[in-house]
């Protein structure tokens, strides 16, 4: 894997709308760039993107969970990745998908939920939503949130973006109903 760089974003949220937080919520996403060694070309075989999500899961995760703070606690999670425009969807999403949940999850200390994720084919300085929900259990809606990177000069045609971001919170004033995080019974993944 050849990395071009590593980006680190800590977003702290003190209020939201009119009103003070309960508690401050922190976001932290962590991206790297990378070079795409299939740039310009099909390959049937993606094994070495696959190995690369791996690898990134776990130094992106460790990067992510070190930035939130060991008073703090991983809440949510997400993943997604942009590929420069001589890549191909596919190759975000063999990074993103077979191998990276596994050390990711090892970095946020467990969790059952799916890790929500979003791709997409993009030039320098495009926006990427990160989607978030909550780590052990997939319909606490409290905790149904994004976080918004973009790197200004990523990904270059023949690279890609990849970000994993991690909360120790949900939105700052849920009241929408649905699950709650106290509520929730971490055994499936869902609920």
């Amino acid at each position: 894997m050849e990395i071009r760089k590593i980006v680190t974003i800590i977003e702290d949220i003190y209020s939201d709308g009119e009103k003070k937080a309960e508690k401050p919520i922190r976001k932290v996403a962590a991206v790297a760039v990378i070079k795409n060694p299939f740039a310009g070309k099909y390959e049937e075989n993606l094994d070495i993107l696959i190995d690369i999500g791996e690898e990134l899961g776990r130094l992106l995760g460790e990067r992510a969970v070190e930035a939130l703070g060991k008073e703090r606690e991983a809440e949510s999670y997400g993943k997604a990745a942009i590929v420069g425009e001589k890549g191909e969807l596919e190759h975000a999403a063999a990074i993103l998908h077979p191998k990276l949940g596994t050390p990711l999850r090892n970095a946020v200390g467990g969790g059952k939920a799916i890790i929500p994720s979003v791709k997409k084919i993009g030039r320098m300085g495009d926006v990427l939503d990160i989607p978030l929900h909550y780590k052990d259990a997939a319909f606490v809606r409290s905790h149904f949130d994004g976080m918004t990177v973009s790197v200004n000069d990523a990904p270059k045609s023949d690279e890609i973006l990849v970000a994993i971001a991690v909360t120790d919170g949900g939105r700052p004033h849920a009241r929408v109903g649905g699950l709650k995080k106290e509520e929730a019974k971490k055994e499936d993944g869902l609920r």
